[in-house]
């Protein structure tokens, strides 16, 4: 039974692999995992999270620390591992950059549990944790003015070229043409412009205004970070 629980791994673990290290280590991992969660939900409180990203920063650190207890004392069992996270396809992708920063902040306090350094995990996370909040806090580098997609239907017979520019000049700082679609068999195009509206704008009457160039046709102003599968 002893050879069960026995594992030679390198750190403060010492020698001897036993029960209490490996409750220690995976408790530690689980504790620091809930405060990196609980910081990217209170950091993304006013914006949209992810849901399934704040159950993953808590499971993540438990299985890196899990990952690295197996594999410590074998670089044949590293190798193996390796090989056989090489075949995994992952399904979906976390396109938001400071996602990733806390999906590498998590590898980081599981390898740093795993390996036994758990004061080591603590200063990370701690670190990681201040850092992060501090940057959410002062809204370190987000833009004046939100981007914003604005989708205007317009009749064949109207040439869009530069028509809208006068008014949207009036409401927004910028404003770009990034897509036309031809719509109704021809009949009407879909314009969707990339705009940051000025601080202050009434959005009706921006609305309105359009509205007397497009005929009364539709219109639709949104978020350009909108996205149905997540979660605010």
């Amino acid at each position: 039974m002893d050879k069960i629980w026995n594992f030679v791994i390198p750190s403060i673990l010492g020698t001897q692999f036993t029960v209490g290290a490996v409750i220690s280590v995976l408790g530690s991992a689980l504790l620091l995992g809930v405060v990196l969660s609980l910081v990217y939900i209170f950091s993304s409180r006013k914006e949209r999270y992810s849901r399934g990203l704040s159950i993953t920063l808590i499971v993540l650190p438990i299985i890196i620390s899990t990952v690295i207890m197996l594999v410590s004392d074998s670089f044949a069992r590293a190798f193996g591992l390796a090989g056989a996270f090489s075949i995994i396809r992952f399904r979906s992708t976390q396109g938001n950059p400071k996602d990733l920063a806390y999906i590498f902040a998590g590898l980081a306090i599981g390898l740093a549990c795993g390996m036994g350094y758990i004061l080591a995990g603590v200063i990370i996370t701690v670190i990681i944790c201040v850092v992060l909040l501090v940057l959410g806090l002062v809204k370190y580098g987000s833009p004046i003015a939100p981007p914003m997609l604005l989708k205007i239907t317009v009749p064949e017979s109207l040439n869009y070229v530069g028509v809208f520019d006068e008014c949207l000049g009036k409401y927004a700082t910028s404003w770009k043409l990034i897509k036309v679609k031809s719509n109704n068999f021809g009949t009407m195009f879909d314009l969707s412009f990339d705009i940051r509206l000025k601080k202050g704008v009434n959005e009706k009457e921006f609305i309105d205004d359009l509205r007397c160039i497009n005929g009364n046709l539709n219109i639709m102003l949104q978020n350009n970070a909108a996205d149905p599968d997540i979660l605010v």
